[in-house]
């Protein structure tokens, strides 16, 4: 199974406060991200991170990339400046980009950290995928009435975890939101 998601800030304290999310501490938040990413993605699953995985540096994101399952792929993200210091092991992605464009089935999906005004294939129903804006779940919602095929995947739009590419698909077809399915 193919799985997104998007600013988990893995450490960072403020986002807690900045995103109103309902956590009393950051390690509260680490673990209930761990717990929702493993008990979702297995090993042999594809995900996708659309950036700013963490602010904490290359210790703490070897450290969580080796608790987290499935294979790994990274979307730059403003915050994640890790990847490209020594010490950061680099094959905890199968690799890391700016952006990206995945065929699923039929399907094209554009993957970048930043929400795109226009993109690839939009106008042939192509899906571009974000996260950086830390929208709540309406933001989706708004889109799909809008007919705007831009999604963000990011953990505050998609009850702190990672989202599956059927999930996505169902939404958008049918109108419910992904945790509904």
């Amino acid at each position: 199974m193919i799985f997104f998601t998007a600013d988990t800030h893995f450490g960072h304290r403020n986002v807690i406060q900045f995103e109103n999310r309902p956590f009393r501490t950051v390690d509260e938040m680490d673990e209930a991200l761990v717990e929702n990413w493993n008990s979702r993605v297995f090993p042999e699953d594809e995900i996708y991170i659309l950036g700013d995985f963490t602010l904490k540096g290359p210790g703490v994101a070897n450290a969580l990339l080796e608790r987290l399952q499935g294979r790994k792929y990274l979307i730059r993200g403003n915050h994640d400046s890790y990847v490209n210091r020594a010490s950061f092991h680099q094959e905890h992605f199968l690799w890391s980009k700016d952006y990206y464009e995945l065929q699923h089935r039929e399907q094209w999906f554009i993957l970048c950290h930043y929400p795109l005004l226009s993109w690839n294939g939009m106008d042939r129903g192509a899906f571009q995928l974000h996260g950086h804006q830390h929208n709540g779940p309406l933001y989706n919602e708004g889109n799909r009435k809008m007919g705007v095929a831009r999604l963000d995947v990011g953990v505050d739009a998609q009850a702190m975890a990672p989202v599956s590419i059927e999930e996505l698909l169902a939404f958008w077809e049918k109108g419910r939101c992904p945790r509904e399915i």
